[in-house]
């Protein structure tokens, strides 16, 4: 299901690092060895064995993060991401593992379309990546594809992400097909008529500004909708980058009732609201939008309960020229493979909102675990897939710093807290910063 591309495991020992493990219960300062690319030893003054010695005192050494909503935009359009460019942002961000969107061109709703990510990833991903597949065919709402295919050939998901699923006997059908598949469906929520022509949050800000309204009760009322499918159907799905306080009450609802439903926030849903679009920066153009502080609010007490189970970049590279327009012009969406984790630190963690723990786990455990992929863990015995971060570290965002081809952020020029130091992923040093 995850793919990448073959390189010599890690032989080293990483010394006096606060290792971090919220998933295991692990908090204590030592030292880590790795022998061929498998965690080997934790204790304290280990012997190096000739290993490279790293030292970390001073430093978080924590599990590598994944990404459960990428957008690599392959196939298609190259100009703005690759699987190599990707992976190789998302290594510098501290992930370990990455899984694509199929909204692409072609669509990848398709066993030969799929076959063909697949190949390309052994010989060009940096770090393992997996591929969902579309739910309908050309992503346009009309036929499932052929899901149990797709599955076969390794789809990790399901998902028209950036689309809804707009008619309930085909989503109902889609939330079947998991007995078949065993894969969860990743849906975006979405009323598309009340949604329409919305360039931005429905609200103050918007009259003011003079946008069109995209309304919360846009996303909402179509996450009650699903939430009733998959309760009916006794299926599990997995619910995109959620923005509105109604669609998280929606879902801790549903979950208390006992249906299998999980759901992701982005950072820059949990850092920013409406107000920042009074720039008028397209880069703050999202889909779903920025909404109100109390959605804000909503959102953070999601992920700390732990109603919201993982944290998504939504990593969407766009050309530079695409969104040097007005703004309502300009496309949604905004990359974050490189950014997340310290947007996250600065926003949440550094002001008292969020426990660096609770960051730790909703960035690798918990997205992992929504798919069924294997958590990273600092354990002996276990693959090492490992993040080294300097906390007390800061930098600043430019459009010349990124690995991703693209550098359509809403941080440029911003100033952020934490560096990853190093990224170890499937057992081999991928980054050092």
């Amino acid at each position: 299901m995850l793919l990448t591309k073959n390189g010599r495991p890690a032989d080293l020992v990483v010394r006096g690092a606060r290792v971090l493990d919220p998933a295991e219960g692990l908090d204590t300062v030592c030292d880590l060895r790795v022998d061929g690319g498998t965690i080997s030893e934790l204790g304290t003054g280990l012997e190096t064995n000739e290993h490279r010695v790293v030292e970390g005192e001073g430093l978080v050494l924590a599990p590598a993060f994944v990404d459960p909503h990428v957008h690599l935009r392959v196939p298609g359009r190259e100009d703005e991401e690759t699987i190599a460019s990707g992976t190789a942002a998302a290594a510098a961000g501290g992930y370990c593992a990455i899984l694509a969107m199929p909204n692409t061109e072609p669509v990848v709703d398709s066993a030969a379309v799929l076959g063909s990510l697949i190949e390309d990833a052994q010989a060009q991903a940096e770090i393992p990546v997996g591929f969902l597949a579309a739910i309908t065919r050309g992503q346009e709402g009309g036929e499932l594809t052929e899901m149990a295919e797709l599955a076969d050939e390794g789809a990790a998901g399901f998902t028209d992400d950036g689309r809804p699923v707009v008619a309930p006997g085909l989503m109902r059908r889609a939330l079947q097909y998991h007995g078949i598949t065993g894969r969860r469906l990743a849906l975006h929520c979405e009323e598309p008529t009340l949604s329409k022509g919305g360039q931005m949050h429905e609200g103050a800000v918007s009259a003011e500004l003079g946008f069109a309204g995209y309304p919360s009760v846009a996303e909402s009322v179509m996450v009650e909708r699903d939430l009733a499918l998959a309760a009916y159907e006794r299926s599990p799905l997995h619910l995109l980058h959620l923005s509105a306080r109604e669609s998280v009450e929606a879902l801790r609802a549903a979950q208390a009732k006992g249906v299998e439903a999980t759901a992701e926030v982005t950072p820059h849903h949990l850092c920013l609201t409406d107000e920042a679009v009074r720039t008028l920066d397209p880069n703050f153009k999202m889909n779903p939008p920025l909404r109100s502080t109390d959605d804000r609010a909503a959102l953070i007490e999601g992920l700390r309960d732990g109603a919201i189970s993982a944290v998504a970049s939504d990593h969407a590279p766009h050309a530079r020229h695409e969104k040097e327009v007005p703004f309502e012009a300009a496309p949604f969406g905004v990359t974050g493979l490189e950014t997340a984790f310290a947007a996250l630190y600065t926003n949440l963690v550094e002001p008292g909102l969020l426990p660096l723990e609770t960051l730790l786990e909703r960035m690798s455990a918990g997205p992992a675990r929504v798919y069924g992929l294997e958590s990273p863990r600092i354990a002996v015995g276990a693959p090492a897939n490992l993040v080294l971060l300097d906390t007390a570290g800061s930098w600043r965002v430019e459009k010349g710093g990124f690995r991703s081809r693209s550098a359509n952020s809403w941080l440029l020029g911003q100033t952020l807290k934490s560096r990853v130091r190093m990224t170890v992923a499937a057992g081999k040093v991928v980054h050092e910063g």
